[in-house]
């Protein structure tokens, strides 16, 4: 419908026509490319010893396929974390510390391990500011799987959409609630992946 409502556009100069056409056509063709690699993303998916942790981590909101699969890419398997604070500290999303003597200050995160796991899991982060809900699309990614994943991801959402909204009233920007809310979920991602059975 959008692409229609493009196609009708008319601009008195011609060359805004063309400049139009040009940024649609551009568009197009990194949406082939995103599908195209989705898909070979799919096929690869199988023969991989951590497919079931990816399959899971897809019952939380705002990790579709690419997403879960670029964290556990990333970060591989997740049970040598002893605990969901340690994964935490390793993707950089703790605050930083300056203490000396009795006094204890901290900073923002310390942006310190993996970056493209922290930015997936910011990204996803994102979709936590509207209220829970089940998705059409979350709810066919989580037909098939057991249901203490189910309610871990519910869980999340349930939290995790509120704890947004607390932290968005009491004045703090946007970036800053987001952040937090992808420390929280990192933690929801370790639980999920303690609960997937090992190949």
């Amino acid at each position: 419908m959008h692409r229609r409502w493009l196609a009708g556009l008319r601009f008195e100069q011609p060359i805004h026509n063309i400049v139009l056409e040009d940024h649609v056509a551009t568009i197009e063709a990194a949406t082939e490319r995103r599908d195209r690699l989705t898909k070979q993303i799919e096929a690869t998916l199988s023969d991989w010893s951590l497919a079931p942790v990816v399959v899971a981590l897809q019952s939380l909101r705002g990790m579709a396929l690419v997403t879960a699969a670029t964290i556990i890419a990333e970060l591989g398997d997740l049970s040598r974390f002893t605990n969901p604070r340690q994964l935490m500290a390793y993707l950089g999303l703790v605050p930083s510390e300056h203490s000396s003597g009795g006094t204890r200050r901290q900073g923002g995160i310390t942006k310190a391990g993996n970056t493209t796991a922290r930015r997936m899991l910011i990204e996803a982060a994102w979709s936590y500011r509207f209220p829970a809900k089940i998705s059409r699309d979350q709810l066919i990614r989580q037909e098939q799987l057991p249901k203490p994943i189910r309610d871990t991801a519910w869980k999340a959402q349930l939290r995790l959409c509120s704890r947004y909204r607390k932290l968005a009233k009491a004045g703090k920007p946007a970036t800053t609630v987001t952040t937090a809310i992808a420390r929280e979920l990192s933690g929801f991602v370790w639980a999920i992946a303690c609960q997937v059975p090992q190949r």
